[in-house]
């Protein structure tokens, strides 16, 4: 027994140091899958997404800015969410006007489609970036412009206009009657008992 005694102590002498470094690992895992002492929740996949979604929000927030006549731009947050929710990939807006970082739930529905695009363009501008200056030069919105008054009508065209002029080609779907006196050259499509058709128009 004594004999057996002294092998089992040796062995497990000898697995000390590998349970050690499995202790490691397991710990490095878990932080790395967002837990243990990893306090903002945030996965390794997850902090990488931040740091694309940061690039986006920056590109975003020149054209938010412009949209919204100065008043609004992109904050990103890498804070836990709420009930355990891990944080990272979350986007704030800062109002200028009052000096406040709030929500982006709070925007109107005319806000909320300027942010939208807003952040389709700074998507559009970091890819193309990163794919050694190859443009994205086709572009289709669809909707959201009935959402605009005319103020923000026309400051979301002037930067589609911006686009076109830089010798990219926008197309937008709507039914916006105002939108027709803004582009030159349009599509109607007209719906009869035999199916649609197509009509050009300008």
């Amino acid at each position: 027994i004594e004999t057996y005694t002294a092998r089992l102590a040796q062995a497990c002498a000898e697995l000390a140091p590998l349970r050690d470094e499995q202790a490691e690992l397991a710990e490095l895992a878990d932080v790395v899958a967002g837990g243990g002492a990893n306090t903002r929740k945030m996965s390794l996949r997850s902090y990488v997404l931040a740091a694309r979604l940061e690039e986006v929000a920056e590109a975003a927030s020149e054209r938010l800015l412009r949209m919204s006549g100065g008043r609004y731009e992109f904050v990103h947050t890498d804070a836990a969410g709420t009930h355990g929710r891990r944080g990272g990939l979350g986007l704030d807006i800062h109002d200028e006007y009052t000096g406040v970082v709030r929500s982006t739930k709070t925007l109107s529905g005319g806000e909320s489609f300027q942010a939208s695009l807003a952040l389709a363009l700074g998507l559009a501008d970091v890819v193309a970036a990163e794919a050694g200056g190859l443009v994205l030069d086709t572009m289709f919105i669809d909707e959201g412009f009935g959402t605009l008054d005319a103020d923000a009508l026309d400051a979301v065209m002037g930067v589609l206009d911006e686009l076109r002029e830089g010798g990219r080609v926008v197309g937008v779907v709507s039914h916006v009657d105002e939108m027709r006196q803004r582009i030159p050259s349009r599509l109607h499509v007209i719906r009869g008992r035999a199916g649609s058709a197509v009509q050009i128009a300008g």
